[in-house]
């Protein structure tokens, strides 16, 4: 079990206290009317689902109940940032430093995030 800083509370809570809710900063079409089926569906239904850092909307649903996001990466399932709805990420994926072998290294960029 670990342990995930809420922005708004702005302490560490159990995960348990936390859901998932899919990718984060999902544009919604300007004009839903206009939009092809195709246009439509692949809002609704298609979301990237990366190696490596990605950004995800949360919900504390146990606490506060407020959405924030998460950047988290992908493989190592690492928090690397928390941030409210509204604000833009601090870490991307073209931020997140190599090292030497070539593996992803977020730990000198990281906020409060995480702790395992």
């Amino acid at each position: 079990m670990f342990q995930i800083y809420c922005p708004y509370c702005e302490e560490l809570r159990e995960e348990e206290e936390f859901h998932p809710k899919g990718e984060a900063h999902i544009t919604r079409p300007a004009d839903p009317e206009a939009c092809s089926d195709e246009e439509w569906g692949d809002y609704l239904f298609f979301r990237d689902n990366p190696r490596g850092v990605h950004h995800e909307l949360w919900v504390h649903a146990v606490g506060c109940r407020k959405f924030f996001n998460i950047t988290r990466h992908t493989v190592s399932y690492e928090i690397l940032e928390t941030y409210r709805m509204g604000e833009q990420p601090t870490i991307t994926a073209e931020s997140v430093s190599r090292d030497p072998a070539g593996r992803e290294s977020a730990a000198t960029a990281r906020q409060e995030g995480v702790r395992a």
